[in-house]
């Protein structure tokens, strides 16, 4: 006889909790009675104290009172707003903890959801600086309390909290934020208000060239006119070093998308240029460009030494985006296909290639379920295929588009260990043995993780 189970835990009510692991946003994870509770800053091996606030069926959700046995691995955030701001959530944790348990949180899902027991997984490749490390922000401009406030969205909010340095944007991004404010207050250049749809400046942008020290401010409006252009222009160009480009992107839609359509240079350049590994990069304002510099060469590394290349390969880089990773495999293939349906993007990988002197890289706008049958048809037969898709993984009509093009390899790049252990589950039903996976922390202080993954054939067709 089925019984439902009590649940012993209440809204409002106060408890002890054991926490055992992080959840994948960070948060610990403790049982109450055998019962689930989720409470943020909380570390695995604590016991805390934690109002409950949330009581669903399976679990509950509580706000940390205080911690009554701490983790060795506590340390106090550098960042006075860390507990208020919702772009970091693991800087209460040493950053030798951080990289284990990013390991963990790619273990534990490619056990339970991939169902793989027999694959290598490394330890996480961490940064060698792990401040400081964001060549792009963006961030919200609004109002609080009668002032102009720039900084991160509070944790599960609009609501904008000022920020007055932040310890993960490179310092010119923090320069940036500083200038935009003054001059904004200064010339009293309304703010925009998303639930009016009232005033001018909705968000303001700042992108780095870590390797060329290029800077570039993007101010996004809500109207076409930016009132005191001119007087704008010369104070950020006057207070912001390294400052190249100045550009006005236009949103006047009610949306949570960021960007607008229309992008105008105010003054300068229409791009900063960077660098990963031997390639020079072009960023335009709406360019995507991976936000640690540094770690994505280390990331890009690992996918060609997985990709195994001896020059004389024919290789598939599906989702190509702007051709980053394309460029990489270039330098050790015999060719290289890179697909992406995004037509703007595929612009900007072929002016990538261009400028880099790549000739053996082609770029196909399209959609690689329907791109890559079409290759096959034509005689093309990869001996790789790579793949970086977006959060949410791939379909497995996807999957099963690649494994019809029967590569030796694949290597799997994933931004989500949830959606990659779900497709290499997949992958596996085809044939294709997860043999290993190498976690890199592009984004330290945060619960996000990057990895990089090897799939071998196991047969021929």
């Amino acid at each position: 006889m089925f019984v439902i189970r009590e649940i012993p835990i209440k809204k409002g009510e106060n408890v002890l909790i054991n926490i055992v692991s992080l959840g994948h946003s960070g948060e610990g994870v403790g049982r109450y009675q055998d019962f689930t509770v989720f409470i943020p800053y909380a570390l695995p091996g604590e016991q805390v104290k934690a109002k409950i606030h949330e009581v669903k069926k399976t679990y509950a959700r509580g706000r940390l009172i205080s911690v009554i046995k701490p983790s060795p691995e506590r340390i106090e955030p550098v960042c006075s707003l860390y507990h208020r701001c919702g772009g970091c959530q693991l800087q209460h944790m040493s950053y030798e903890a951080q990289l284990i348990a990013k390991r963990q949180q790619v273990v534990d899902a490619v056990t339970r959801i991939g169902k793989i027991t027999d694959a290598v997984i490394k330890p996480t490749i961490g940064a060698e600086n792990p401040w400081y490390y964001r060549n792009k922000m963006q961030f919200p401009v609004g109002m609080v309390n009668q002032e102009i406030a720039i900084g991160c969205y509070e944790q599960g909010t609009h609501a904008i909290v000022d920020t007055e340095h932040c310890y993960i944007q490179h310092d010119s991004n923090n320069v940036i934020a500083q200038q935009v404010r003054v001059t904004l207050t200064e010339l009293n250049i309304s703010t925009y208000d998303e639930k009016t749809g009232q005033g001018v400046v909705r968000h303001v942008l700042g992108r780095v060239g870590t390797a060329s020290g290029e800077v570039m401010v993007v101010l996004v409006t809500a109207t076409d006119s930016l009132p005191h252009k001119q007087e704008v222009i010369s104070r950020l160009r006057n207070q912001i070093p390294g400052l190249v480009s100045i550009i006005q992107n236009v949103n006047p839609k009610n949306t949570n998308v960021i960007m607008g359509n229309r992008t105008i240079t105010l003054w300068g350049k229409d791009t900063i240029t960077d660098a990963l590994g031997a390639f020079q990069f072009h960023i335009s304002a709406r360019s995507f460009f991976q936000v640690n510099t540094l770690q994505a060469k280390v990331l890009y590394d690992q996918a060609v030494v997985y990709a195994g290349l001896t020059g004389q390969e024919t290789v598939i880089d599906a989702y190509c985006g702007t051709g980053t990773i394309t460029l990489f495999l270039a330098q050790k293939a015999k060719n290289v296909f890179g697909i992406e349906i995004v037509e703007p993007a595929i612009e900007d990988a072929n002016r990538n290639a261009a400028r880099n002197g790549v000739k053996n890289a082609e770029f196909i706008v399209g959609d690689a379920v329907q791109v890559m049958p079409d290759l096959y048809e034509k005689g093309l037969r990869p001996e790789v295929i790579v793949v970086d898709p977006p959060r949410a993984g791939c379909e497995r009509v996807v999957l099963e588009t690649f494994v019809n093009m029967h590569p030796e390899r694949i290597v799997y790049v994933s931004c989500n260990p949830a959606s990659l252990a779900r497709d290499l589950a997949i992958l596996a039903e085809y044939g294709y043995k997860t043999v290993e996976i190498q976690p890199v922390d592009m984004f330290p202080q945060t619960f996000h993780v990057e990895c990089c993954v090897w799939l071998k054939r196991k047969h021929s067709p």
